[in-house]
């Protein structure tokens, strides 16, 4: 069986046709294997595999938990220590998306071409540990600037090559969940940010001389460390190359994402380094979904405020940090059970669109009433809103699935451009009167553009997936009698997958 499998993982990159014994099966050209045999492997193959991924969810609530510490820390006079304006401590929100802008996409261009992606991502987390003590350790404006920068610098790699080696494991049914997983990470860190900070800012004002909220940063990034140190034995590297699989197990591992998509999940050794980026930059899809996910982005900026917003219910700075950790927690239920039926129905609009609107009901009981009861509800509403956000991220990878260059690309360029959203929603929530009400209009006429762009986008591929089956039907006429060979060449360059087999269709 593995001489087989290899064969048909490594003429199938190559683009040609495997010429060992076939078994019949739908997709054409599987080896024979026994299913009883292939359903334990496979089962074995996918505990390993989510258990070592669940690390990348722990680096992830670190990582959320350094970014969370500033907006908790405002709270702790962090602002009066620095002698912040408003602007000033807005700007130092902003400027670490600025970091992650330029350099998303050079290193997912980077991770998808070296063998031990593993090794990268450790040593960036490693990195950022550093990096966040230091912001613990400023004493003005320009110092916490520089800091903030470096820390995106360091960030960008993280989130878009994580979503990278995940779509080169799971299949597009089993992506999403896993992707909500990892994201549990981020709201589990919005939860419990405010309860690690309530417990420092309780107990540890003033000692050795420190405000608590120095420690805060400080803790945080000696954390993020030790947790580097750890993924360097336990993170997966790629399917053909991991440790910690049997020789079985990572044939399986390659041949499910053939049967996933209809070719193997490898570029071509004689294309260049910017060969992904040159495919992605000529696809209308990849804009579409930039100005989506911004908009998406900006809706949600209420989370970098987060506690700014639950202090309108009139509590002290303890009891806001506290009240502030419930709706998270909520958010990643929501968000978990969304992305685990978004895969049993292989379903993507409706499972963005819908927390969406629950989050669009957040916006307008805010707008519309200062009742702390109904206020507090509504922070429940608006959270919810992130279980969309896990959906999103998951459709990106399914609608660039090959080559992984290009996909590389994909994920790297629309969540960077998507971080311009969190810089103009740095400057958002400055309009407090009323209860923030014109900065939730704006993000509720933002969240109204995203649904849209969704369905424009979902239109798209609709149309893509009929050109495919009508690509397919003159395939068969061709093959019985010869006939339709120019209509199939014809459609061969208006689909982006025209090589792509075995049924394969855009997820909508």
């Amino acid at each position: 069986m593995g001489v087989l499998l290899t064969q048909l993982i490594e003429e199938s990159a190559n683009g040609r046709s495997i010429s060992a014994p076939m078994s019949e099966s739908p997709f054409g050209s599987i080896p024979f294997i026994d299913p009883v045999r292939r359903a334990i492997v496979e089962r074995q193959l996918t505990r390993k595999l989510d258990a070592r991924c669940s690390l990348f969810a722990l680096i992830y609530i670190t990582n959320y938990l350094d970014r969370n510490s500033i907006p908790a820390s405002r709270l702790k006079g962090l602002q009066d220590d620095l002698g912040l304006s408003d602007t000033q401590y807005a700007t130092c929100l902003g400027i670490l998306y600025l970091g992650y802008i330029l350099m998303q996409v050079p290193s997912n261009i980077v991770i998808n071409r070296i063998q031990r992606p593993s090794l990268y991502i450790a040593c960036v987390v490693l990195i950022r540990g550093p990096i966040s003590i230091l912001s613990g350790s400023t004493y003005n404006f320009s110092g916490m600037f520089v800091v903030r920068f470096f820390l995106g610098i360091v960030e960008a790699a993280f989130l878009p090559g994580v979503l990278l080696i995940l779509s080169k494991w799971y299949t597009r049914r089993e992506l999403t969940t896993r992707t909500a997983i990892l994201f549990s990470g981020n709201l589990i860190s919005n939860a419990f940010s405010a309860l690690i900070a309530a417990g420092i800012f309780s107990n540890m004002q003033g000692m050795l001389g420190h405000s608590a909220w120095r420690w805060l940063f400080w803790i945080i990034g000696a954390v993020s460390m030790a947790v580097a140190i750890v993924a360097v034995f336990i993170l997966p590297d790629l399917p053909h190359n991991s440790s910690g699989f049997t020789e079985e197990e990572r044939q399986i591992a390659q041949l499910r994402i053939i049967e996933d998509v209809g070719e193997a999940d490898r570029d071509l050794k004689e294309e260049g380094i910017f060969h992904g980026f040159n495919l992605a930059i000529k696809d209308v899809k990849i804009y579409i979904m930039m100005v989506t996910f911004t908009a998406y982005v900006v809706g949600l900026s209420f989370n970098a405020f987060f506690p700014t917003l639950t202090a309108t219910l009139g509590f002290g700075h303890v009891p806001t940090l506290l009240l502030s950790s419930a709706p998270w927690v909520f958010s990643c239920v929501v968000s978990i059970i969304n992305a685990w039926h978004a895969d049993r129905t292989q379903e993507k609009f409706w499972h963005i669109s819908g927390p969406i609107i629950v989050g669009m009901a957040g916006f307008i009981i805010c707008m519309s009433t200062l009742n702390m009861a109904a206020r507090y509800i509504a922070l429940f509403l608006q959270t919810s809103s992130y279980a969309g956000f896990i959906v999103f991220f998951s459709w990106i990878s399914s609608s660039f699935p090959r080559p992984p260059a290009k996909r590389a690309v994909a994920i790297a360029i629309i969540n960077a451009f998507s971080q311009l959203g969190n810089i103009a929603g740095s400057y958002m929530w400055q309009l407090e009167a009323d209860g923030f009400r014109k900065s939730y209009g704006i993000v509720l006429s933002m969240f109204g553009t995203t649904v849209i762009g969704c369905w424009v986008f979902r239109m798209i591929l609709v149309n893509l997936n009929k050109k495919l089956e009508t690509r397919e039907s003159a395939l068969e006429i061709r093959q019985s009698n010869g006939t339709g060979t120019i209509e199939v060449e014809a459609l061969d360059n208006a689909v982006e997958a025209p090589t792509m087999k075995g049924n394969f269709r855009y997820l909508i």
